[in-house]
């Protein structure tokens, strides 16, 4: 009988080694976010995950990590940044300090209120540019995603422009938005969130502007009288990649990602809006006075307060702040 020798058995091996088809790269990216898992946010990233380990056949998985499981959204930030955490989804408003440029989402009326141009923005050279200004920061930005609009209330009535004056807004602390509400002639006071409900409770502040299904959740509506529908401020969330993690990623896998990102946006849109009509609904029936701004009003409102934003978005951001807003500018009048 026979027998293999050590040195025969190792060159049988390297030969079957070599033989054997390469196993697959898997790349495996968790991404973490502040949302709960009932929010349009969260489920979408589901979404998503699932579209890509598809169209990879599994060689790229997400791990979503909703609610702050990672950190809050500048420990998140960081975490891309240094490459502890591959991915986050962040709010733009939680990025100003990052990436001063973005607080050009500040400003009002922004983005247009028909859906179709405000995804030819997103997708053209304003919203490429914007992806484009994270480059320097330690980010890969690949995509905008829609997150509703603010809305104004008040203890006081807001039945027109005028009512606005002499009234204290609670606002995060951006110059823009102290900006936004100076022009409206009313004060603008920087708050912690987490001080707000009382703030409004006691008197401190008379109002605030946040999206309705905030004002839902955290039921500013008990201490507040008064609802405009004005969809004056968008929120955007910016997709954000450490840098390594994508550059080791095959261009097809780069290009799956992105498309899986794209293509969920019209049901994400579709599922928030669903959840601001029902936090309309609950606001409606607290006895909160409720009132939708027409379009003429929201054009009022543009005209008054988008321009003082604009400049307090270029004192705070220079020739760069400048550049962007000209290329905003440019593909906003495109759109008409």
């Amino acid at each position: 009988m026979s027998r293999t020798t050590p040195l025969l058995s190792s060159v049988l091996l390297a030969s079957l080694t070599l033989a054997a088809p390469a196993l697959a790269q898997e790349y495996v990216a968790k991404i973490g976010h502040l949302e709960s898992t009932q929010q349009s946010r969260h489920i979408h990233l589901e979404k998503v995950a699932e579209l890509v380990a598809e169209r990879t056949d599994g060689d790229v998985e997400f791990q979503i990590f909703p609610q702050g499981q990672l950190g809050n959204q500048r420990q998140m930030n960081e975490g891309v940044q240094l490459g502890t955490l591959e991915a986050t989804v962040a709010p733009a408003a939680f990025l100003g300090g990052f990436n001063p440029l973005v607080s050009i989402l500040d400003i009002p009326y922004l983005i247009p209120e028909d859906a179709d141009a405000a995804a030819e923005l997103r997708d053209g050279p304003f919203g490429q540019a914007l992806l484009d200004s994270f480059s320097d920061k330690g980010m890969v930005a690949i995509d905008l995603w829609p997150n509703g609009k603010k809305q104004f209330t008040s203890n006081e009535p807001l039945d027109s422009l005028e009512d606005f004056a002499g009234q204290k807004f609670r606002v995060m602390d951006s110059s823009i938005l102290i900006e936004q509400f100076n022009a409206l002639g009313a004060s603008a006071i920087a708050l912690p969130f987490g001080e707000l409900y009382t703030s409004l409770q006691t008197g401190v502040v008379d109002g605030e502007e946040n999206p309705l299904d905030t004002i839902k959740a955290m039921k500013f509506y008990e201490v507040q009288n008064y609802l405009v529908v004005s969809d004056h401020g968008a929120m955007e969330d910016v997709i954000l990649f450490n840098p390594m993690f994508w550059d080791s990623l095959p261009g097809e896998y780069q290009t799956v990602i992105k498309d899986a990102f794209a293509e969920v946006i019209p049901e994400l849109t579709a599922h928030k809006a669903a959840a601001v009509e029902a936090a309309l609904e609950t606001v409606k029936e607290s006895g909160t006075n409720v009132r939708i701004a027409d379009e003429e009003e929201r054009a009022k409102f543009r005209d008054v307060m988008f321009a003082p934003a604009s400049a307090a978005y270029v004192a705070k951001t220079g020739d760069a702040g400048q550049a962007l807003l000209d290329t905003y500018t440019a593909a906003y009048d495109a759109l008409k």
